[in-house]
């Protein structure tokens, strides 16, 4: 099913893609080429899911307080705390849902760049091209004939922990909540480092793949940025109405406010 539904169609397109450039000049029979060329368009059908995840994130970190709470309010009443999570996910479906669909596609792509590159373009999966579909004898996996697109290679490997750690700051900068040090730490040091020592075993074009992906990310975010800054520039040199100095006049009391007389006795007769 992967293979059929999920494999396919993203390595014919690829494959098209390859083709289509070789066509119109055969400087850019570059695979390097059409995979930066299908990660743009892989953003741009997935812009949504940005967008989504982007306006839910205060939604996310709600969600993980109230969860963390009900855990703290229910830790001995285990049945209560799972019906109370799962009424909690209900109520955000929108957010998880996202999230969720967020990390398929990032696996799935994950799965299919790592197969493409490894035995995919060198003709074991020629067989599930479509037949309307080009078949190339071969594939330049050079990109700018200097990097193997089918080996590991240690430059791309550095660009990409860069790139990881450039959105990271560019998203810490625009996050609405404020950023910890502790995930400061995380996500801008260890997470790059990290990426380094895990993604130094893969073919390079999961990693120029990857990198055409974040400098999306990161061109979407500075522009953001400048456009939240420019609004609170704009915000604070917008001249502001002067506060109203017209004396309040307090109501005049009515019938209804105003206290009844009090009742008089008759005289005492002698």
């Amino acid at each position: 099913m992967f293979e059929t539904y999920i494999y396919a169609p993203f390595f014919n397109v690829l494959v098209g893609l390859y083709s289509l450039l070789s066509g119109l000049s055969p400087e850019l029979a570059d695979m390097g080429i059409a995979v930066i060329i299908f990660s743009l368009v892989i953003r741009v059908l997935t812009f949504p899911l940005t967008l989504a995840g982007e306006r839910s994130e205060d939604e996310k970190t709600k969600i993980v307080n109230h969860v963390a709470e009900l855990k703290r309010i229910y830790a001995h009443e285990p049945i209560r705390l799972r019906a109370e999570i799962k009424q909690t996910m209900r109520g955000n479906a929108r957010t998880v849902i996202a999230t969720t669909v967020n990390m398929i596609i990032q696996v799935s792509i994950i799965l299919m760049l790592y197969r493409i590159f490894t035995t995919g373009l060198e003709g074991a999966d020629y067989y599930l091209l479509y037949d309307f579909m080009p078949r190339p004898e071969h594939i330049n996996l050079m990109f700018l004939n200097k990097y193997d697109l089918s080996h590991t290679n240690s430059t791309l490997n550095l660009v990409q922990s860069l790139m990881i750690f450039l959105v990271e700051v560019l998203s810490a900068l625009r996050s609405p909540l404020p950023v910890s040090r502790k995930n400061k730490a995380l996500l801008q040091l260890v997470l790059p480092l990290g990426s380094y020592l895990i993604f130094i075993f893969l073919p390079a074009g999961k990693k120029l793949f990857i990198i055409a992906s974040l400098a999306f990310s990161a061109i979407y975010l500075t522009f953001r940025i400048i456009q939240d800054w420019g609004k609170k520039l704009f915000d604070r040199f917008t001249p502001k109405p002067p506060p109203d100095s017209t004396p309040v006049i307090p109501p005049s009391p009515t019938a209804e406010t105003v206290p009844p007389p009090a009742p008089t006795q008759p005289p005492l007769s002698p």
